[in-house]
């Protein structure tokens, strides 16, 4: 039997979002982008290009994009994918709320581990799926954004996903269902508590993971979070070669052995970039408080200290307090004697 295509909505069409949106539209599924007036301005008239390391440059123009700024844009959506920032997650479900059609999957594409339940919350009569992101994207200028580095996408495992993983399947996009999504979400907050050291060293990815001294920043609030997670009986999935729990480990090896043993962490574009350094360049709010903030919030639960991931928060909340794009950058050195500094007893 003919089954239709699905109509997607990508709501919160930024970085994220329009490399998803973008991708699946080049493809050619029927795809709408939802995002700010001013982002969705530079897509009417620049057209939107998606880039990588491996593949040529690919371009929609823009009488190829359908783009919105208001959720009712939603409304035909078979699935509609979330991508805004967690703080506007509760607020953009509520006005979502009113033009779902019956039957529309809501995916959660975000960081942090609340964001499902959040839509859940706000909208249900909806089918809300948990999915992950595990490599970055970056606006390498307007109307271009960047993979700065290979992954596969992981969606929660259920029947309503099918379509959607065949649709990402022919949109090149590397996909799995998976069974353990509360642990990949977990996992993936493991990796993303170096998205505020990569912010507040100034560097590209690739270049501050290299430096022994950012590695044992990021290492610190690793075992910060692996202990918080043992406490709270969590057990995060593994998504790399190593276990979670052996990565503090591999981070802190010297530079030499850890470029041999972790060559598939180094492998990143060389101008990649955290997605928290993008906002503190464009002067937005970060995500610290769903990142570094989350570890603080689960540590105290059970009566730990999470020193290092809490002299993170106010790092990056200084940060954002500066003009865009002025905020000091750090030396691993540097950033590594104030981690310390903050965890002596």
């Amino acid at each position: 039997m003919f089954e239709p295509r699905p109509k997607f909505a990508v709501l919160g069409a930024g970085s994220i979002g329009c490399h998803l949106g973008g991708s699946l539209a080049v493809a050619g599924a029927d795809v709408t982008l939802i995002g700010r007036p001013a982002a969705m301005d530079v897509l009417r008239e620049k057209g939107l290009t998606l880039s990588d390391s491996v593949r040529p440059p690919r371009y929609l123009p823009p009488d190829r994009l359908a783009v919105a700024t208001t959720p009712d844009a939603a409304a035909e959506a078979d699935y509609v994918l979330v991508t805004v920032k967690t703080a506007a997650t509760e607020a953009a479900a509520r006005e979502l709320a009113a033009h779902l059609k019956p039957g529309a999957v809501v995916v959660s594409f975000q960081n942090g581990l609340h964001n499902p339940a959040t839509l859940r919350a706000a909208l249900p009569a909806a089918r809300v799926l948990a999915g992950m992101v595990p490599y970055n994207v970056v606006q390498s200028e307007p109307g271009t954004v960047h993979q700065g580095m290979p992954g596969t996408l992981m969606v929660e495992d259920d029947p309503e996903a099918a379509r959607l993983i065949r649709a990402c399947t022919e949109a090149g996009l590397a996909i799995e269902a998976r069974g353990d999504i509360a642990e990949v979400q977990h996992a993936k907050l493991l990796m993303n508590l170096n998205n505020a050291v990569n912010a507040l060293s100034g560097l590209p990815l690739r270049a501050q993971l290299a430096q022994r001294s950012y590695r044992l920043c990021l290492a610190m609030c690793q075992q910060e979070a692996l202990a918080a997670y043992r406490a709270a009986g969590i057990r995060p999935a593994r998504l790399g070669p190593a276990p979670a729990w052996l990565t503090p480990y591999v981070l802190r090896l010297p530079d030499t052995l850890f470029r041999r043993v972790a060559a598939s962490t180094l492998r990143i574009d060389a101008h990649a970039r955290s997605s928290m350094w993008e906002d503190l360049q464009r002067g937005r709010p970060t995500e610290i408080d769903t990142l570094q903030g989350e570890i603080v919030v689960l540590a105290e639960r059970h009566g730990l200290k999470a020193p290092a991931n809490n002299r993170l928060v106010a790092l990056v909340r200084e940060a954002e307090g500066a003009e865009a794009g002025t905020g000091r950058s750090r030396t691993g050195l540097e950033l590594l004697a104030e981690l310390r500094r903050a965890a002596r007893p």
